[in-house]
């Protein structure tokens, strides 16, 4: 059977990831949702059956794999047991070369495929992005969760900063993404509320909306420039009215 070489968003050059659903529009969803934080990574959906019904299909797997593969590295996701079970025997068909730098991540579809987009698109490695995939286990529950408004406990030394979210919608995706983004460039450590600032799942988790005052810390002495930019990133609403 003649493969049909899906849809892909983003360009070459960094790892590429394929989203693997029992429904074609789950997962040509998830790409459209990744695409907006990573406009620049290779993203395809291998959704459904070959004949469009509800399933998967090794030819739609293994061609989404070879449509992202830039030669850095393939990270799949997939949503239930039988996607997996399909994606491996879609990976064991491959070259011995490309076998090796693709990787099956057993974590949430959803906030797993959205952390290693914005980790593949900030130039992270296969190693990272499978990290920032499987960060995504557990990134939501509810225990011991700091309070959105500044419950989190004082950092002894350092400095700290409380800011506002204006966003009408609050800190969603796209915009959390670009916090993260910024928060990945800066030489030194971050807080949110207690939160490391570098990790989207955890920023997300924590549900801020707009009203929310968080609290931007660092323990390092040399920090107050990093504090300040990101709370200049949520002051400024990050480009939304």
């Amino acid at each position: 059977m003649q493969r049909q070489a899906p849809e892909v968003t983003g360009v070459s050059g960094k790892v590429g990831l394929v989203f693997v659903s029992h429904s074609a529009k789950i997962a040509e969803g998830l790409v459209e949702l990744a695409a907006q934080m990573a406009a620049g990574t290779a993203l395809a959906a291998a959704g459904g059956t070959d004949d469009g019904g509800v399933g998967t299909s090794f030819d739609r797997v293994a061609a989404a794999i070879a449509a992202v593969d830039s030669g850095v590295g393939v990270v799949v996701l997939c949503d239930l047991g039988s996607a997996i079970l399909t994606a491996e025997t879609a990976k064991d068909f491959l070259d011995d070369a490309v076998r090796e730098r693709v990787v099956i991540v057993d974590a949430p579809l959803v906030e797993g495929a959205v952390a290693a987009a914005v980790e593949a698109e900030g130039g992270g490695d296969l190693a990272a992005v499978v990290s920032a995939a499987r960060s995504a286990i557990g990134a939501f529950a509810t225990e011991d969760r700091p309070s959105v408004d500044g419950g989190a406990a004082r950092v002894p030394e350092g400095y700290s900063r409380s800011v506002t979210i204006v966003n009408r919608d609050g800190l969603h995706a796209r915009p959390a993404a670009e916090f993260v983004k910024m928060a990945n460039t800066l030489d030194v450590p971050v807080t949110v509320n207690g939160k490391d600032a570098r990790s989207l799942l955890g920023i997300m988790s924590m549900g801020l909306v707009k009203g929310n005052t968080i609290e931007l810390a660092t323990t390092s002495p040399n920090g107050r420039s990093a504090v300040d930019a990101l709370a200049g990133l949520v002051e400024s609403g990050f480009g939304e009215h």
